[in-house]
């Protein structure tokens, strides 16, 4: 995985490629360093709600996202899309996030959302829970629409819930790892899941509480959690 530097230096090089569009102006901000306080920068918590796990073969159904300046979430800027697929809802993917068929049918399109999440993205840190899923379906919305790839530093609550979980030698099983189990043990209270915006804040939320258990009279630096 490429540090911050060298994601700055591949972020440039995506600039000369890149024709005028909200790709590119996405890259025209420079990414935070990994040595910079946490305290100090900017993060937005993001979730996806998708048909399945593939991107080649999958699509969004939803976009939540809130922003934190530092330790604090901004309430304020929270942001919840439902988007229209183009196609029928798996029932098995309806079950889960509960969002049906008519309902998509009145969201908006990728195209129109997409320009105003990387807007809000560029130039921060994003926090997700599994973050591999968000990159991956965002990497292929750009490719598609903009004909370049996507890419941000990314704190994975559920990584450093891992990595915790392996400093105390504990056996890990699946279900331990999972947003509302991570949430469970840190004393949160339970959201209703598989909501984009409500998965978005509940993975801010986790990721305040796991920085804090840093000493906070000292800088705690993005690259602890990278």
């Amino acid at each position: 995985m490429l540090g911050t530097w060298g994601q700055n230096l591949w972020r440039k090089r995506q600039l000369t490629r890149l024709e005028d569009n909200p790709l590119r102006e996405y890259y025209l901000r420079p990414f935070p360093s990994a040595a910079y306080d946490c305290r100090a920068l900017e993060f937005v918590a993001l979730d996806l709600e998708t048909t399945g796990l593939d991107p080649k073969k999958d699509v969004i159904l939803s976009i939540g996202f809130i922003k934190l300046h530092g330790m604090l979430i901004d309430l304020s800027s929270a942001q919840h899309h439902l988007l229209c697929p183009n196609r029928e809802i798996p029932e098995r993917s309806a079950v889960i996030h509960c969002i049906t068929d008519d309902q998509a049918a009145e969201g908006k399109h990728i195209e129109d959302v997409l320009p105003q999440l990387l807007q809000q993205l560029s130039g921060r840190v994003m926090i997700a829970h599994y973050a591999r899923v968000e990159m991956k379906f965002l990497d292929r919305a750009c490719r598609q629409l903009y004909g370049g790839p996507f890419l941000i530093p990314v704190v994975d609550t559920q990584r450093i819930a891992k990595r915790a979980l392996e400093r105390r030698i504990q056996e890990i099983r699946f279900h331990d790892l999972r947003l509302a189990e991570c949430r469970r043990r840190h004393g949160l209270p339970h959201y209703r899941m598989h909501n984009a915006l409500s998965d978005a804040l509940a993975a801010a939320e986790l990721f305040l509480v796991q920085m804090a258990q840093f000493n906070c009279r000292k800088p705690v630096p993005l690259k602890y959690f990278l």
